[in-house]
């Protein structure tokens, strides 16, 4: 896996965060947890409950020392949205969500977990049209999660 960075982008990377002073790219030869910059939110940007879960995944690659504990508070907020929509659209992404997490692919999980968020406000705002492919159901086959 290589990672290009411009200068003064941080990377979370199995629970530290590095920032580069120039440009860069980093290759990873092992298999590692890591996060960039701009794909992190903050605590204040979760104003809605698919940002409150990515906000509980997130955790998982950020802060290793309480991932069981941000894994346990994932699979409740998931299954209070499982029992609380009722999209089918966005209820089968959950589903896919769901099982990549059990896979242990939390980075697969924050993308898809992104793409819900122009559904998530359709249905918020009543404007249901779910017109989007199912990138979950993508993600989970063999070919895409080199």
């Amino acid at each position: 896996m290589k990672l290009s960075l411009r200068a003064g982008e941080k990377v979370y990377v199995n629970g530290a965060v590095l920032r580069v002073d120039r440009k860069v790219s980093i290759e990873f030869l092992n298999d590692v947890s890591f996060l960039l910059e701009t794909h992190v939110i903050q605590a204040d940007q979760t104003t809605t409950p698919l940002r409150q879960l990515y906000f509980a995944a997130q955790i998982m690659l950020i802060n290793p020392a309480i991932k069981e504990e941000a894994n346990r508070t994932f699979k409740r907020m998931l299954a209070s949205l499982l029992a609380t929509f009722d999209n089918q659209q966005m209820l089968k992404e959950l589903k896919l969500i769901d099982e990549m997490m059990c896979k242990g692919r939390v980075f697969d999980s924050l993308k898809s977990i992104r793409l819900l968020y122009t559904l998530e406000a359709q249905i918020l705002s009543g404007t249901t049209e779910p017109i989007i492919s199912s990138q979950a159901e993508q993600a989970l086959r063999p070919e895409a999660s080199a």
